[in-house]
Parts: C-alpha cells; structure tokens; sequence
C-alpha cells in the first residue's frame, strides 16, 4: 500500500475525479478528507469510500468555511500528507455574451480558490507532503467560447511551478494532473442521455491518437504517483493524461483513414 498511514485531503472529492482519486487513495491506505458544497452527494460518497473517509461540507470560494473544513479535518484525522486541490467548474464564456459576474465566478473558483485551498492546509501540512493541483488540456488548446476557464488552468499552471519553488525549503512537492476529456459527470448537462454520451465519446474521443476519452480513475492514478513515495524528488510538473490530444495531435484518430 503505497499510502499506507498517510492523510489526504481532496477538495471536490464527492464526484468525478475527485472522488476516483477518494477512492484510489483509500484503497492504498490512506485515510482521506473530502470536501464538497452537496452534503448528499458528500454522505453518499463517504458512504462508499468506508470508515476511513472524512466528509465535509464547504465552498471551496468560501475562505473562511475552507480554513475551518481543513481544520476540522486535521482535528480528526491528524496532519496532512496530500493535499488535492481538484474542485473547480468548466463554464463557457463567449465573448459578447459574458457577464462580468460570470467571468469572475469562474476565476474565483478555478484560480483563487485554489490558492486559497493551498494556503488553508498550509498550517496543517507535514514537512515532505505532496500537493496536487487539477489542470486542463485547454490551456494550450484555443477552445472557442473557454477563455475564462483556460485562462484559470493557464494561471493554475504557472502557480505550480511558484509554489514548488516556495515550499521546497520544507520539502514540500508541488505538481500538477492535467486532464484531457474525461468521462464524469460534469459532461451531463450537454449529453444527458446515453446516445448523447455516446457521440460526445466519439467526438471528444477523435481528438486524440488513442481515440478515446480517459477513465476518471486514470487522472486518479497519475495523482497517486504524486501523492506516493514514488515521486518524491519530483516537483513543479504536469503529468497530462488525454491520450496524447496535446502532444501528438497530428495522429488524432479523426485524421485516420480507417
């Protein structure tokens, strides 16, 4: 077990990756923290992960509920080994038709928030932990109508490599999982349906050379090489799992003849 007696705490960790990786981490050894605004979704999750899962209730945008979450958390469970800042939203943003309320949410939640979750735990880490951060195939991909939402993981980005470079006296990794589509269920309001799920796995799926969209537990796994001991000189990198979408986009199946 390659957690074994270590303590993680996963924001957003009541659905989608966050709650792959809940899982992946409970089943190397880990006892782990969630967090999440639904207080079902968060019962049901913590209901499936076992006894050794901490759910708790708070908005990640709410600085003053995330510092007492994460107390609350290393109250009970003891200080932190992990810490996953993975709570975020993908919302459009179109030029023309974009509100100044709805562009700030999406920078409140994707970029500040995720400071703010780092700067929480902060007091509670242990010397040698390993944060992870969430990213996104957007920043270096252009998607029309995402420039708020690539601008925040194009931020997250950068703030990897300031952080790894200002907790290293304390041996503090920082790095980053880098998502390309992936199946969860953030995808239900454009495909609400199965046929719908379906042909957005084809389409989505054609972007990239292995032709697919990737597996939840997939993200969760390359977390877990940088919440592990694996990784331990390891700090300030992206780990992108989207089936080589970014980095050979030139052989996407949607280029194949058959």
């Amino acid at each position: 077990m390659r957690l074994k007696n270590k303590v993680a705490i996963i924001t957003g960790g009541n659905s989608g990756i966050g709650l792959a990786t809940a899982r992946v981490f409970t089943d190397e050894g880990a006892k782990v923290a969630i967090t999440g605004r639904n207080m079902k979704t968060l019962m049901e999750a913590a209901e499936t992960l076992g006894e050794s899962t901490l759910p708790l209730q708070s908005d990640v945008t709410d600085v003053a509920a995330l510092e007492s979450a994460f107390a609350r958390a290393a109250e009970k469970l003891g200080k932190f080994d992990i810490v996953f800042a993975n709570a975020g939203i993908a919302a459009p943003s179109f030029l023309g038709q974009t509100s100044l309320e709805q562009f700030e949410s999406i920078v409140r939640t994707n970029f500040t928030a995720v400071f703010f979750t780092v700067q929480a735990a902060l007091p509670y880490l242990n010397d040698g932990a390993s944060i992870i951060l969430n990213g996104s195939v957007h920043t270096v991909m252009g998607v029309p109508g995402y420039s708020a939402y690539a601008g925040t993981k194009g931020a997250v980005r950068a703030m990897t490599r300031n952080l790894a470079s200002e907790l290293a006296p304390r041996g503090i990794r920082v790095n980053q999982v880098t998502p390309g589509g992936t199946r969860t269920p953030i995808w239900s309001p454009s495909a609400p349906t199965e046929d719908a799920m379906s042909a957005l796995e084809a389409r989505l799926g054609g972007f990239s050379p292995l032709g697919r969209m990737s597996e939840a537990e997939e993200i969760a796994k390359a977390a877990l090489y940088f919440a592990s001991d694996d990784s331990s000189n390891v700090t300030g990198i992206e780990i992108t799992v989207d089936g080589g979408a970014t980095s050979a986009p030139s052989g996407a199946k949607m280029f194949r003849a058959a």
